[in-house]
């Protein structure tokens, strides 16, 4: 018998539950919903008409966690603006560079030195150095950080790094999946998805006009049916030149932040963001199977270790690039530090070309550490900075400050 509806109804109830949970104890939502990903699926029981397994409705779900990342990134791209994000163009490049070739160069390194050959070594430097849009932009939108200064580097880094990956992704399908890789193939996958994200930020300032008109519709259900069926055209086209859905979705949000229907379509589209984008973190955790963890700790362990440290040594010298304070520099190396979809599609690659049996149990946890952790240390990061200028002495303390003045 066909049970779909009311497997999807026990996943929400679920979802709603885990999110009751971590509001009470004042709590980021997103490892929860991971967590109470994992605690079912395929190893969990059935309970009669009651199946926590989740096998009939799993691609369902799926999906429509796939659209909970287009809505979390086109909300945070309302949020924004194209003409910000043009004006830090040059200092978001620089530190794009940056954040790249320091995560996947510890990435490299860390490969060889656990004593892997190289085509694992390259996934696993895929794996460690791609963070998660999706996370982030939740983290962002919950903590109300979308008009803090170093928000324009967050976003340029995750572009950034969708570009990496489109070019990543072509070069290591090549390496392990038929050992040769096109650079005439390489180089036209990168150009297309640079091409495609210049034309929108480009769109975006010249076609405000038009869109403002076009969107000039009374009825609701009209004006939603829109926005819904261009946004999801416009991930759906990205994705068709090796440009992220997800990225998609973020372009297209900061070009509709141009428009004067820029706060309507932020209020309708604020229930969709939330339902879909629990579902996203839901889905996720069901990809995880908690009995095939146990034998990648060590690894792991190390991997999230040189992650911290890289990630926030890429924050603070991007964040000096771009003229940002030490406190700001830090909050973009905790912010973006969280991995999720992009490092578990590298890992499937690997597992496609039946590489290591480590990949597999490796990146699950990996990514599950930094998902829990990523939102915990951006929360906290106040508390952490102070911690460390208390040690690294950045900052002189206001007192200091004012004595030092006051003798002056």
């Amino acid at each position: 018998m066909d049970h779909l509806v009311l497997e999807v109804g026990l996943a929400i109830i679920l979802i709603a539950l885990a999110g009751l949970l971590a509001t009470k104890i004042r709590f980021s939502v997103i490892p929860f919903y991971i967590l109470v990903g994992m605690a079912v699926g395929p190893h969990a029981p059935q309970l009669g008409v009651l199946d926590f397994r989740f096998i009939e409705s799993a691609e369902t779900i799926h999906f429509l966690g796939r659209l909970g990342v287009l809505f979390l990134l086109f909300y945070l791209g309302l949020e924004f603006s194209v003409g910000r994000l043009i004006k830090s163009g040059k200092s978001i490049a620089v530190g794009g560079t940056i954040y790249i070739a320091i995560n996947f160069t510890l990435g490299l390194a860390f490969g060889f030195l656990a004593g892997f050959p190289f085509a694992e070594t390259m996934v696993l430097a895929g794996i460690t150095t791609i963070s998660s849009s999706a996370i982030v932009a939740k983290v962002l939108v919950d903590l109300k950080r979308t008009a803090n200064p170093e928000t324009e580097m967050i976003l340029g880094i995750i572009m950034y790094e969708d570009i990496f990956l489109a070019v990543y992704l072509s070069v290591l399908s090549g390496l392990v999946l038929s050992d040769e890789s096109s650079l005439v193939g390489v180089l036209l996958s990168a150009s297309y998805a640079l091409g495609f994200m210049l034309l929108f930020l480009v769109a975006g300032r010249k076609a405000a006009p038009l869109l403002n008109k076009l969107l000039d519709i009374r009825s609701n259900e009209l004006f939603i049916l829109l926005i819904f069926g261009l946004l999801f055209f416009v991930a759906g086209l990205g994705e068709t030149i090796h440009v992220a859905e997800a990225i998609g979705a973020l372009l297209f949000g900061l070009v509709l932040a141009e428009t004067t229907h820029m706060k309507r379509i932020e209020h309708m589209i604020l229930p969709f963001r939330d339902f879909f984008g629990a579902l996203f973190f839901f889905s996720f955790g069901l990809t995880i199977d908690p009995s095939s963890l146990g034998g990648a700790v060590g690894l792991t362990l190390g991997a999230v270790a040189l992650t911290l440290f890289g990630n926030f040594l890429a924050g603070m010298l991007a964040g000096k690039s771009a003229g940002l304070s030490r406190k700001a520099s830090a909050n973009i190396g905790l912010t973006i530090v969280s991995r999720g979809e992009f490092s578990i599609i590298v890992a499937n690659i690997g597992i496609a070309a039946s590489l290591s049996p480590k990949i597999q149990p490796f990146a699950a946890l990996y990514v599950l550490i930094l998902a829990v952790l990523g939102p915990l240390l951006t929360k906290e990061s106040k508390l952490i900075y102070k911690g460390l200028n208390a040690i690294f002495r950045w900052e002189k303390p206001k007192a200091a400050k004012e004595r030092s003045t006051s003798k002056s």
